[in-house]
């Protein structure tokens, strides 16, 4: 027993001497949800706090990349000094403000994230010769290991947590409920990455050497995997005929299932790499061979798809990403076929290269190309429709819904790209200052002649709060309306709040005691009828009412209001007090 202690302590040690900056990232990411979840910080910390878990989220990925690599090449130290400026600068690349956070970045960070993890995939072989085997079994025993992980990790995890659930029921202990969502985050995060490095072992060596086909493996691929592919090829092969038969334009998202079924089928190639001259069953040596044949006609349909919406919208980073996938998925087609002796290496490579394009390069960035699209096609809609006079827009000229909707949708787009200046050269000084205090960029409701199309649709209108902070001062109870449907007691008096906040019969009323009734929806009314004909999201200050209900008086601070003919959503804090004066009644 102490002997196998002894050789416990050892590989722990071993493994933090191994890979010290790995178990680092994760050791300070979980410290960082664990301390979030503790201090339940405000928005501003809160946010530096998501930032820094971002960054060793990434860090991780990035460590063990550069660890493999100096294991190959040495400069372990030098390695490492550029991991860590990578991850500052990365720290910096991402807005200083929670409210400056666009759906833009969530474009940086996640290719961001699939690059790290293609870097895992090839850097260790990136100059080495004759190491198809190698790199397959390295790979291999990533993929195995990354599965065992999940499993390992998935078991302790449970079982910890029903340990932790009956020593606190069996020995009437009182934990924090807090306790077990920290337990989760530090074994699913640290857990799971230290017990990934245990199945690793010493690192690179041991990673690539040789070992056996895993069964398990070899049965999911040849008879689960690649027998589903083929019924998937023959649904999209279906489906291209019935656009030939047709003739009209392919779905945008065939485009997804195109690029679906690709890499799927290249993930199954590369499972079965080692058997497709060997052991594997015949269809699994047929799909081998006509595998990349198959995907000639689908990214030619892939093509077509994405091209057909890029005529029509323009550019977004979502699209720009297809059409990337589609050219190196080209790139990929003509490689296996017409190089002799292809090696798999070139996927994960080219794969990556394809990527770090994507975010770099000048010019042909995705956020470049974007830009410029969207901007050529608001500056296209807008002369089209005759909508310029003297460079500025005119919102009194007669347009339909459709050509508004577009308009506002290019505004708020490009406005999230932060190109306010680009836009404002469209419109006068007095819209622009409307727009800045009001925090407002949908233009449909500045349009006051919209010719109407769209039979039997109502638009949306959502009110949010400049700010979630309530004062209370002056009231002696406040709670969260989401509690308010369950009866809340105060001094002997009972309150709640009923609702039906679905159908056509809506109900927002507060009931005292099941006598006293307040009914709320005209006083919602009041608030929407300061906006009417408006639509989108508009941010407001005074997001409140407030009126009297038997002895008490009552508020409710709205922190967001959204409201049609058969829906009601409402979220905010309501402040009640006992009146002592007479109190003006909205």
């Amino acid at each position: 027993m102490k002997n196998k202690l002894l050789l416990i302590l050892e590989k722990v040690k071993t493994l933090f001497i191994s890979y010290p900056l790995v178990l680092l990232m994760s050791i300070a990411m979980t410290s960082t949800i664990i301390y979030a979840i503790e201090t339940n910080p405000k928005e501003e910390s809160g946010y530096i706090l998501l930032k820094l878990g971002i960054i060793f989220s990434l860090g991780i990925s990035i460590m063990f990349a550069l660890k493999m690599i100096s294991q190959r090449i040495g400069k372990e130290i030098l390695l490492s000094l550029l991991g860590f400026l990578f991850l500052i600068g990365f720290y910096f690349i991402l807005p200083k403000k929670e409210d400056d956070f666009t759906e833009v970045h969530a474009f940086i960070i996640v290719p961001t994230f699939i690059l790290a993890h293609l870097l895992v995939a090839f850097i260790a072989f990136i100059d080495k010769k004759d190491t198809e085997k190698n790199f397959w079994q390295y790979n291999k025993n990533l993929f195995v290991n990354l599965f065992l992980t999940a499993i390992f990790t998935g078991v302790l995890t449970g079982g910890v947590e029903l340990a932790i659930l009956a020593v606190e029921n069996l020995f009437n202990f009182n934990f924090d409920e807090k306790i077990y969502i920290e337990t989760f985050f530090a074994l699913a995060i640290f857990g799971s990455t230290f017990i990934f490095l245990l199945f690793n072992e010493n690192g690179l060596t041991f990673i690539e050497k040789d070992g056996t086909y895993p069964v398990i493996l070899k049965f999911f691929t040849q008879f689960i995997l690649i027998p589903l592919l083929f019924i998937y090829v023959i649904i999209l092969y279906f489906y291209s005929i019935k656009i030939l038969l047709n003739w009209q334009l392919p779905r945008g998202w065939v485009s997804y299932l195109v690029l679906a079924y690709a890499l799927i089928g290249i993930l199954a190639l590369l499972l079965v790499h080692p058997l497709k001259e060997e052991t594997a069953k015949s269809w699994v040596k047929i799909f081998n061979k006509i595998f990349y044949f198959s995907l000639i006609p689908l990214v030619f349909l892939l093509f077509i798809a994405i091209f057909t919406r890029l005529l029509e919208y323009g550019f977004t980073e979502a699209r720009y990403f297809v059409l990337l996938l589609a050219l190196w998925l080209s790139a990929v087609v003509l490689y296996f076929i017409l190089f002799k002796n292809p090696s798999i290496k070139f996927i994960p490579i080219s794969l990556f290269s394809f990527g770090f394009f994507a975010l770099i390069s000048p010019y042909f960035n995705t956020f470049s190309v974007v830009e410029r699209s969207q901007k050529t096609e608001l500056k296209r809609i807008l002369t089209e429709n005759n909508l310029l006079v003297n460079g500025k827009i005119d919102f009194n000229i007669k347009i339909t819904d459709t050509i508004a909707e577009e308009v506002s949708n290019k505004f708020l787009f490009l406005k999230d790209r932060v190109e306010k200046e680009y836009l404002y050269q469209f419109l006068d000084n007095k819209l622009k200052q409307k727009i800045e205090k009001d925090k407002s960029w949908y233009l449909e409701n500045f349009f006051p002649n919209i010719i109407r199309t769209k039979k039997n649709e109502e638009k949306q209108l959502y009110l949010e709060s400049y700010t979630h902070l309530q004062e209370i001062i002056d009231y002696q109870y406040a709670i969260d309306l989401q509690e308010m449907n369950q009866k809340i007691k105060i001094n002997n008096d009972f309150i709640h709040l009923e609702s039906i906040s679905f159908g056509k019969n809506l109900t927002y009323k507060l009931i005292l005691n099941e006598k006293e009734t307040l009914d709320l929806l005209p006083l919602i009314d009041k608030i929407f009828n300061r906006y009417k004909n408006q639509s989108g999201t508009i941010k407001v200050e005074n997001l409140f009412i407030e009126s009297d209900l038997g002895e008490y008086h009552v508020k409710i601070n709205f922190t967001s209001l959204s409201k049609n003919m058969d829906y009601l959503e409402t979220n905010g804090l309501i402040l009640i007090k006992k009146k002592t004066t007479k109190t003006n009644t909205l």
